[in-house]
């Protein structure tokens, strides 16, 4: 289906360690982690936190292995804090990964950001920008689209669970509102399903402004539990509600029919946040190689 577009699947480490919860996975080294990838039949790789910083020796040990870098993510706080200190990491991020050869900066905000509050109920309290907020956000945004223009690179904005960029009006929102030259979408499947947002007609609408997919799947009972017992992000992920893909709930199949109908390239990122001691990562690494690669031939 897939399997003559200019497409890479990679998978994300936060199965094996948890960059918001380090004491997930905590005793799965960095080694282990990227050979475990390598050997599901992956090619590629996001940066987790116990990857090493120093591009030689980064280089080193995925080039042994098969594997590349395809972004990494970038927390950005602009409706908190002024932009001129978001922009000095943002240069250094951006740099990082160039020397990576990476194309792509994932960017998400967290100004006002519940994703890692352990005692906050998800969908209670999930965050809402002002109008004031939401002008600082698209002008900020425009600025490390220029800034990754500047390496020839491209920023990807992660709609996420917890944050202010979340549904599908506030996508919308961020897309009217940024330069469709400068800010790009990340299509995260898990996100929008836990959201509650239409996966398939995100994907349709949005088509031309995505340059980076994660595949992310979602079970539905912990989902409904989140809901009624009111639990915060984290406690989702612990309770596992999010799983790799065909091991959940989602039509993967017509989102893969709808991609190898489009100009889409670029990377598809499996990636299942889960708590290792429960949900072996090598194990569901190599259940959904197996599953994209019947269901969408790569």
């Amino acid at each position: 289906m897939l399997k003559n577009k200019k497409i890479k699947l990679g998978i994300s480490p936060i199965a094996w360690t948890n960059d918001d919860m380090p004491e997930l996975g905590a005793e799965n080294t960095f080694e282990q982690c990227i050979s475990e990838m390598a050997l599901a039949g992956f090619v590629g790789s996001e940066v987790g936190n116990k990857y090493p910083r120093d591009v030689k020796e980064l280089k080193k040990a995925l080039h042994l292995r098969g594997l590349e870098i395809a972004s990494a993510w970038f927390s950005y706080y602009i409706t908190t804090a002024p932009f001129e200190k978001t922009k000095e990491r943002f240069v250094n991020h951006r740099d990082f990964l160039y020397e990576m050869g990476a194309k792509v900066i994932v960017v998400s905000e967290q100004g006002h950001s519940i994703q890692g509050c352990e005692d906050k109920p998800l969908f209670d309290e999930k965050p809402h920008f002002t109008d004031e907020e939401w002008i600082k956000l698209a002008y900020g945004l425009n600025e490390l689209g220029k800034l990754a223009q500047d390496k020839d690179m491209y920023i990807v904005y992660h709609h996420h669970m917890g944050t202010g960029v979340q549904t599908t009006e506030e996508i919308d929102r961020l897309l009217r509102m940024t330069d469709e030259d400068l800010v790009y979408l990340l299509y995260d499947t898990g996100h929008l399903y836990f959201s509650g947002e239409d996966t398939i007609d995100i994907l349709k609408r949005y088509l031309p402004r995505i340059k980076h997919i994660h595949l992310k799947d979602v079970r539905p009972k912990i989902m409904n539990k989140v809901k009624n017992e009111r639990l915060s992000f984290l406690r989702s992920v612990r309770e596992g509600v999010f799983t790799v893909p065909g091991d959940g709930c989602i039509n993967f199949v017509d989102i893969f029919t709808i991609l190898a109908n489009s100009n889409y390239e670029g990377w598809m990122i499996t990636e299942a946040d889960q708590d290792p001691a429960k949900a072996n990562p090598f194990k569901y690494a190599l259940m959904a190689r197996k599953y994209i690669e019947e269901t969408a031939g790569v």
